[in-house]
């Protein structure tokens, strides 16, 4: 059932009836627990397919193209290109991974905003000739090691979502676009179309009408140098949730129909990543330490100000610099969920959850209510996908945590009714020995 982030050969374990997540980590607790307490994943296939049903059915007129570095485990990467997504790449690396699947260089783009010369010239060498570009000095590196390169002009947005800083954000502005498009021109290098990205942090969905109508311009400037215009894309910056797919789709659907209409020959094209993997997986890590600290050291303000009640440290096997290094640079999105049983009166405390380095930098959780817990006790992290699959440092030998799939039999079934199973990556993928056993021993039993 194990498999590794480098290693393809991984299973997949089929759910019988009545069996669910909790089941699963239950199982892999107990089994961690006698075995050494590694912090482990467990990735829910499953919730990827119905990502993508649920992109079909409410944005079918944008194909996606997956972010590889939001999560590059293989059995998402096979999945995802089993069900016919793109890739946004961003190293020779990950180029290399999608196509060792067989995806089409076509269906791949190169996206990182500071390029290699050396990952250029594999790009050119393997026919992967979409790519981005928002400025001169990039537009020079592709003309001279990528003649038949497909260029997208990455503009900025109008977003004021506070405390970032601007200098840091990449796309060129729409004043600059002309100056780019006559450099283009000069060198011979092909633009075919715009980007744009907005983050998934703005909720001020207006940015998305100036983007649009940015890109629109670009479009038309592009016209009046000779280009021809083909694709769009929108970023990516969706969340996960149904509910947002539909706000921003209730914004861009219209404007998409005036600017860019069914019948253009224009392609409509996003770079979703967190949206399909973030709530497929979970993260299970064993208490390694406790401390008991005075409960007024906590800033936060969860605790109870004043009270005698102690206050506990937690360091856990994992930390920022393994699977939680996402939250150096942005807050944690998920709550941690005590694995043991505790009564519903037991009485709660403010406690404070690091990882393993004793770093100042290595806070998961500054502050929190949590029954009071003991060394070898589990946490259980949620929506735990997207960004948190890195090679971790090599502080006191922390291993890399063990990634287990499962998938129910029903999201297995429909896959079948789809027909997906029947394109060659999907049967590479279920079906090869090496890779997929789909006999009994797969199936977890009810009690496990």
């Amino acid at each position: 059932m194990k498999g590794f982030i480098d290693d393809a050969n991984y299973s997949v374990g089929l759910l019988d009836e009545g069996t669910n997540l909790g089941n699963v980590i239950d199982n892999y607790v107990y089994e961690h627990t006698l075995t050494g307490k590694n912090a482990f994943f467990v990735g829910d296939l499953g919730k990827i397919v119905r990502k993508h049903s649920q992109w079909q059915n409410v944005v079918a007129q944008i194909k996606p193209f997956y972010t590889v570095k939001c999560n590059s485990t293989p059995a998402v990467l096979e999945i995802l290109a089993a069900l016919g997504t793109g890739f946004a790449c961003s190293s020779k690396n990950e180029m290399a991974l999608v196509q060792e699947l067989g995806v089409s260089p076509e269906n791949i783009i190169y996206t990182s905003p500071c390029k290699q010369v050396s990952q250029i010239k594999y790009a050119a060498k393997v026919g992967i000739n979409i790519m981005t570009c928002d400025n001169e000095i990039e537009l020079k590196k592709i003309a001279r090691n990528h003649p038949n390169a497909k260029v997208l002009l990455h503009i900025a947005t109008e977003e004021n979502i506070g405390g970032e800083d601007a200098s840091m954000k990449f796309g060129t502005t729409l004043k600059n676009c002309r100056h780019l498009l006559e450099c283009a021109k000069e060198l011979d290098v092909q633009i075919i179309g715009v980007k744009f990205h907005v983050s998934s942090a703005c909720k001020e969905y207006q940015v998305y009408v100036h983007a649009l109508s940015d890109a629109r311009c670009v479009f038309d400037m592009a016209g009046e140098f000779g280009f021809t215009m083909n694709m769009l894309d929108i970023g990516g910056g969706f969340t996960g949730t149904e509910i947002q797919l539909e706000e921003v789709n209730h914004v861009i659907s219209p404007l998409l129909d005036v600017y860019f209409p069914e019948g253009s020959g224009i392609q409509i094209i996003s770079e979703p990543g967190s949206y399909y993997v973030s709530s497929a997986f979970t993260l299970a890590v064993n208490i390694i330490a406790k401390k008991v600290v005075e409960n007024g050291q906590f800033s936060s303000g969860v605790g109870k100000t004043g009270s005698d009640e102690p206050a506990f440290v937690y360091h856990m096997n994992d930390g920022v610099y393994g699977s939680f290094a996402s939250k150096l640079s942005e807050d944690l999105n998920t709550i941690p969920e005590v694995h043991k049983k505790y009564k519903e009166d037991e009485p709660l405390f403010t406690s404070s959850l690091w990882g393993p380095s004793c770093d100042e930098l290595d806070q998961i959780v500054e502050s929190c209510l949590l029954p009071e817990l003991d060394v070898g006790d589990w946490l259980i992290f949620d929506n735990m996908g997207a960004d948190c699959f890195h090679e971790p440092s090599a502080f006191n030998d922390v291993q890399r945590p063990a990634v287990y799939y499962m998938m129910s039999f029903s999201d297995w079934y429909e896959m079948q009714d789809a027909g997906i199973t029947s394109d060659a990556t999907m049967r590479t993928f279920f079906f090869a020995p090496s890779c997929i056993q789909l006999s009994q021993e797969d199936s977890f039993p009810t009690e496990a």
